[in-house]
């Protein structure tokens, strides 16, 4: 054992030759977004956010995609590979490994030729048997933290699995949110190209009964019927574009054989909620993928310390239990043995490999560290942009619901002008078409409001439970 301190004094000295420690992670954020936010930060359950539209078949889809989806289910089903993988990892290198081994063999021997020496209680022929048992063990004992180190590793590994499961789940929270509310302004524009249809079909009526009663030329008859079949051909249009809709609605719901018209899509969409207040640095632990990336981190740092520790000699005890029974013509044995041994091993020619693995490490760390910091300045980006977009959209939406109204009374005043002989059928069909314009942009501003919304629930983090995992506590 006199050499040991020498070994100890070789790893220690290339230890000390290469180790560097994880640089700390730039994550400075501004202090508040530059977007105006509403609602008190307790007001809504980010955790839940579907639920703030007070759509019950809306949190009713959600809840079916996060019980069936398939993203959903493969993340579940990732996330118990990395748990199983974690503890086959830590038990095949820092537990006590061992087989039992057992053997049997049975002889028969015949003389077939020669002399026949005869010995008092032997025989050289006949039947032998022979049997044994063996229990050997292998532990490598850790006396200089290797298994907290790839502990540490391990958890972490398993801690950025449990989050990327949750962002995958809140992903598929807002794919399911974003198709529903695409699917409430199809079914908006379909009501709406059936009106039109209806509207051209009473002035195509009008025209004509004004044709033939010499008040109007036939040729604006035949133009509100040119009219009236595009406006038949939008709604066919529409109509399958809504069905497509509803059929992505449910798969993605997990509900694939139900028909599309178990799906009742209402041409209504309301208000937008309040986005509750928040400030840039909570998305440090709010956000699913942020908290995935600072797990790679801590990872990262289990794998270099292990790395370090590469250099130092490692222990390993060998015990072991064995049997064996021996049954010959006229004599039988047996025997129980056990053994202990240890073994010492300690790197010199693979040092220089060892070196070249400890920058590689200090590499991945850093890739890492780099990882960590581009996932926040990505949530902060999102965040923002979403933040600011929304407060755009709802502006829009406000101007537009203004403008849509004063449209729909011009248009108004121009049908019972035309009904009543006052203006033209061109006047009147101007008025219609800029109140259909208009209605049509106030349909899609206000989905699109939804849409961003839910954009803004998802770039703040909601979609999990983030109160259950504190950043100072790893996920399970």
């Amino acid at each position: 054992m006199r050499s040991l301190p020498i070994l100890l004094l070789i790893g220690s000295t290339a230890l000390a030759g290469c180790a560097t420690s994880a640089r700390q992670a730039d994550v400075a954020l501004p202090s508040a977004f530059e977007a105006v936010q509403g609602a008190p930060a307790d007001a809504i359950a980010l955790d839940r956010w579907w639920t703030a539209f007070n759509d019950p078949q809306l949190t009713q889809l959600v809840d079916d995609a996060l019980a069936r989806n398939t993203d959903a289910r493969t993340a579940a089903a990732r996330l118990q590979e990395a748990r199983a993988t974690r503890t086959g990892s830590l038990l095949q290198q820092f537990f006590p490994q061992g087989n039992l081994t057992g053997s049997a063999r049975r002889t028969e021997t015949e003389q077939l030729g020669g002399q026949v020496i005869n010995i008092p209680g032997f025989s050289n022929t006949g039947v032998s048997e022979a049997y044994s048992a063996n229990f050997d063990v292998s532990w490598q004992l850790d006396f200089f933290g290797r298994f907290l180190s790839a502990r540490r590793a391990a958890n972490a590994e398993v801690a950025a699995s449990r989050f990327a499961y949750e962002a995958a789940r809140a992903n598929v929270a807002a794919q399911v949110a974003d198709a529903y509310f695409q699917a409430r302004g199809l079914a908006i524009q379909v009501a709406d190209a059936r009106e039109t249809a209806r509207i051209q079909t009473e002035l195509s009526n009008l025209a004509t009964r004004r044709a033939q009663a010499g008040l109007a030329a036939s040729a604006d008859a035949d133009r509100i019927a040119g009219d009236l079949a595009q406006a038949n051909a939008q709604v066919a249009a529409l109509e399958a574009e809504l069905q497509a809709q509803k059929r992505t609605l449910l798969i993605l719901a997990g509900r694939v054989v139900e028909p599309t018209a178990s799906l009742n899509v209402p041409p209504a969409v309301g208000e937008t909620p309040p986005v509750p207040a928040s400030i840039p640095s909570q998305l440090l632990a709010r956000r699913p993928d942020v908290r995935e990336a600072q797990a790679r981190v801590v990872s990262a740092a289990g794998q270099t310390a292990l790395a370090r520790l590469a250099f130092l000699p490692t222990f390993t005890l060998t015990p072991g239990l064995g049997w064996s029974r021996n049954i010959q013509p006229g004599f039988e044995s047996e025997t129980a043995n056990w053994s202990i041994g240890g073994a010492v091993s300690q790197p010199i020619l693979d040092i220089p490999r060892l070196l070249a693995e400890l920058r590689a490490q200090n590499a991945r760390t850093e890739q890492a560290v780099i990882g960590y910091e581009r996932a926040v300045q990505t949530a902060f980006q999102e965040s923002e942009g979403a933040l600011v977009r929304l407060d755009a959209d709802r502006r829009r939406v406000a101007l537009l619901r203004d403008g849509e109204v004063r449209a729909a009374r011009a248009f108004e005043a121009s049908r019972i002008g035309y009904q009543r002989g006052l203006n033209d059928l061109q006047t009147t069909l101007s008025a219609e078409q800029s109140w259909r314009a208009t209605r049509t942009q106030l349909t899609s501003a206000q989905v699109q409001a939804l849409r961003r919304a839910v954009q803004a629930y998802q770039a703040l983090g909601g979609g999990w439970p983030a109160q259950d995992f504190p950043t100072n506590a790893q996920a399970r």
